[in-house]
């Protein structure tokens, strides 16, 4: 039955072989081209002018252009990933008729056969088992993949959502104006930072266009595929792309190196631009030897990949336990806590169809309901709203994500208890607080009953002290919440504060949206001064978060008042006057410790210090906050705003450099719950 087995493998890949022979795609010179990519003059054409009415040879105007070969990117062995830079020229010629189309991505992939035909996506993977990077030349505007406008660059991680972009027109760039641009795009491994730059000029400009922190050690397989991505989706240009040069190489030497690209390998030039003569001559003759014998590779290696799919089959639910395994060892003694997926239909009845009599809170990107699930107690349902959800099965709300959430454990967090991704519909479910938001009971609420007394006040302020302590300091990695505000924190029954949407609610808020390089995401009022010049959130950006809840929960005044007044220099110009006891909360009437308040005050002041280096850790104002450190000591007036770099030396010398100088050090990594679980 075995020899049977193997003898019908042998004829149905020899029929697929035969069959598919007629559309595999056909490597020339260097390079190997797919769907509707061709060779135009010493250029590569990767799409064809249309009609609106017309369909091409590939669905949606797909083409694509990869290097022959694959590259190595990564050595398991030696724990070294490969740094990588490269340079290319390109054109987008518009058609009359038509809207411009998607654009196009320079591309690094896992899998050089996987196509995306959806608009929008530029032919990059469209499997989410597909690891891939890419930076994409976006030529069309769709807000529901994130685009910010129909004229960006961006850069996707392994989705067509990009991880940070930037508007290229404010930059003197058109990418529809049909002119010669050049582009430059670098990866430094050791510091795990991406750069691209572009321009109209053959010379790299000093400064880059976008900058981004990502560590594509995580994304990248041993051996990945490098080229260009296109697609008109349902427009029409013809994106063409000359003159590319590629290289990879290690910042430092190592013990075992991985074997590199040759320095300055040009993988499409003119004779006169590619600097190697004879040299390269002879490696396209061997490249040519090579592909002699392509047909029967190709073969041998069908017949092994149908094989290692059916032994894929036998040992897929050894894999699952395997997998299970691993998720308890992650998450000892707490994986029955874990987040489980519910279906939309278990949604609909908690909430009695989202009842609008069931909604306990409302903002701008979602709708909170409370519900009853069958296992029993009341649960927060909090379902986003059409502007910030998307089709789940683009960027899937996976069991492994919820996972990870279920591992953070801490009594002063708000629990994820389940989620549902059906369809359109993006819903988190968490453990319900009666008492609501310490916003609403601090701000809005007239009752008697839900004043906070200066002891709650003070104990609310410790557990959420205690809640970002364990996210900075005692997480296996270091978590930066970025959105610390008094929305965010929920009070239970006792008034015990927990610190909610510290994770995933802010992953698919804002990965549905850009995330430029300079535009930092939270909220107003509560943003640090540096954070918001450079786009880089640090623990000390949460502490001045946190500092402005302090003042919030002592003075009962709001981050920014109707009148405009912010409640940060507001505090500065009392305690300048020295008259710091009058910032308190009038609706106590008197009714605290003045010692403790002013202490609260200080606290507070001392963490929106406009020097993030001068200001505590969360931890260190939480112990002056009870009285086991000294008070801090203040400036005798505000200082002024001296926006300082929170990225590393090196960092921000790559980052203004058009140099290409070695980096003197890795830049220690943090870690954001977009990133985290992105």
């Amino acid at each position: 039955m075995h020899f049977s087995s193997c003898f019908l493998v042998f004829w149905v890949t020899l029929f697929i072989l035969s069959f598919s022979s007629l559309s595999l795609p056909q490597p020339v010179n260097n390079l190997t081209l797919y769907g509707d990519a061709h060779f135009r003059n010493e250029a590569i054409s990767l799409t064809q002018e249309l009609t609106c009415l017309s369909t091409s040879s590939s669905s949606s105007g797909v083409g694509r252009a990869l290097y022959l070969y694959p590259i190595r990117f990564l050595d398991t062995a030696a724990n070294t990933t490969a740094s990588f830079s490269c340079r290319f020229s390109f054109f987008i010629l518009p058609s009359s008729l038509c809207p411009f189309g998607d654009g196009f991505a320079f591309l690094i992939t896992s899998n050089a056969d996987s196509f995306s035909t959806s608009n929008g996506y530029m032919g990059l993977p469209g499997s989410p088992e597909d690891s891939f990077f890419a930076v994409e030349f976006d030529t069309s505007y769709d807000p529901s993949l994130g685009d910010i406008n129909g004229n960006h660059i961006g850069i996707d991680v392994k989705t067509v959502i990009s991880y940070a972009s930037v508007d290229v027109e404010s930059r003197g760039i058109d990418l529809k104006s049909g002119r010669h641009i050049t582009a430059w795009i670098e990866y430094r491994d050791s510091l795990k930072l991406i750069r691209v730059w572009a321009g109209y000029s053959q010379i790299r400009p000093t400064i880059p266009l976008l900058v981004a922190q990502i560590d594509l050690s995580k994304q990248f397989k041993e051996f990945m595929h490098v080229g260009f991505s296109a697609a008109n989706g349902q427009g029409s240009a013809i994106h063409i792309v000359d003159r590319w040069r590629f290289k990879t190489f290690e910042p430092y030497p190592s013990v075992n190196p991985i074997d590199m690209v040759e320095e300055g390998d040009c993988f499409m030039c003119n004779t006169a631009d590619s600097g190697y003569g004879d040299v390269h001559e002879r490696k396209t003759k061997i490249r040519y030897k090579a592909i002699e014998f392509g047909g029967l590779a190709a073969f041998v290696f069908s017949i092994i990949a149908i094989v290692g799919v059916i032994s894929f089959l036998l040992v897929r639910n050894k894999w699952h336990f395997r997998r299970n395994k691993q998720v308890q060892q992650a998450c000892p003694m707490q994986t029955n806590r874990v987040p489980t997926r519910l279906s939309l239909a278990k949604i609909k009845s908690a909430t009695m169809g989202f009842n609008k009599k069931r909604i306990v809170g409302e903002g701008a990107s979602a709708t909170v309901y409370k519900g009853s699930l069958p296992s029993g107690g009341a649960v927060a349902i909090k379902r986003f709203n059409k502007a910030n959800r998307f089709e789940c099965t683009r960027n899937p709300f996976n069991t492994e994500l919820a996972t990870m959430a279920g591992c953070l454990r801490h009594k002063n967090l708000v629990q994820l208890q389940g989620w549902c991704c059906e369809g359109t519909e993006l819903v988190l479910v968490y453990e319900y607080l009666p008492n609501g938001s310490l916003d609403r009971i601090l701000h809005n609420s007239s009752s008697s009953s839900d004043f906070l007394s200066w002891e709650k006040r003070v104990h609310i302020l410790l557990d959420v002290a205690s809640a970002l302590t364990y996210l900075h300091e005692e997480c296996e990695r270091q978590i930066i919440h970025r959105d610390v505000k008094t929305c965010n924190i929920m009070l239970d029954a006792d008034f015990n504060a927990k610190l909610g949407d510290f994770g995933l609610a802010e992953v698919y808020e804002h990965s549905c949206i850009s995330r430029e390089a300079t535009i930092p995401a939270g909220t107003m009022g509560y943003l640090a001064p540096e954070y918001v010049y450079s786009g880089v959130p640090t623990q000390k950006s949460d502490v001045y978060s946190f500092g402005v809840v302090i003042l919030e929960v002592a003075t009962g005044r709001r981050p920014v008042d109707n009148d405009g007044i912010v409640i940060v220099d507001w505090v500065w110009n009392q305690w300048e006057n020295g008259k710091l006891h009058k910032a308190a909360d009038l609706r106590l009437r008197g009714r605290f410790d003045l010692l403790e308040m002013e202490r609260m005050l200080m606290v507070g002041l001392s963490c929106v210090h406009p020097d993030h280096e001068k200001r505590p850790t969360v931890k260190q104002a939480a112990r002056i906050l009870k009285g086991e450190a000294p008070l801090p000591l203040l400036p005798p007036e505000k200082p002024k705003v001296n926006i300082r770099s929170v990225l590393p030396t090196t960092s921000e010398q790559l980052m203004n450099s058009g140099g290409d100088q070695s980096p003197g050090f890795d830049d220690q990594p943090w870690l954001t719950p977009r990133s985290h679980f992105s």
